[in-house]
């Protein structure tokens, strides 16, 4: 028996806090009855598991695609705003996949997609301190102070961020090595 987020996620339906959403949202079913709860657990290989009426598959595979983002696209399945997403740039892949962690719309870079919904757990969940490595423009020319002050952490939105990497990679350039998902 799992929780029922869990087995979503791994069916490729949604993320876990997506599926969280779509059980609160009475769209999902075991056996024929709606659930709401979700510490709800159960069991793929036995359990009728329906999302919006349609039976849930678990993959027989997982997949895992590594795409270079370009800019002008968001890290999404869709968009209410109808902007390209990068599921557009997967001409041919059948499989549900899904982005593992984001990449803001004026960014590029690896992204990792996926129909495995413990890897993408394991990488996104701030529990596991996986590490994202950006590289950045910056406006000026950073001293020594001002790299030493960004790696011990900087407020943003109110909020202090964890600590970071800084490495000098030129006169406007840095290599940021964070463990904690925030935008930009």
């Amino acid at each position: 028996m799992e929780r029922l987020q869990k087995i979503l996620s791994q069916a490729g339906v949604a993320s876990r806090r997506a599926s969280e959403q779509l059980m609160r949202d009475g769209r999902v079913t075991v056996n024929g009855t709606t659930i709401l709860e979700l510490g709800t657990k159960a069991d793929p290989s036995r359990d009728d598991i329906r999302v919006d009426g349609r039976r849930i598959k678990i993959p027989e595979r997982h997949l895992y695609l590594l795409l270079n983002k370009p800019r002008g696209y968001m890290t999404t399945r869709s968009d209410p705003q109808k902007r390209p997403t990068v599921i557009d740039l997967l001409k041919g892949v059948r499989e549900y996949v899904y982005p593992v962690g984001r990449l803001d719309y004026d960014s590029e870079g690896l992204l990792i997609l996926t129909n495995d919904g413990d890897l993408a757990a394991r990488l996104t969940h701030p529990r596991h301190g996986v590490p994202r490595v950006y590289e950045a423009e910056v406006a000026g020319i950073p001293d020594e102070h001002d790299l030493k002050r960004l790696a011990k952490g900087v407020t943003i939105e109110g909020e202090r961020t964890g600590p970071a990497e800084v490495v000098s990679l030129g006169p406007s350039r840095l290599r940021i090595t964070v463990r904690e998902g925030r935008n930009r």
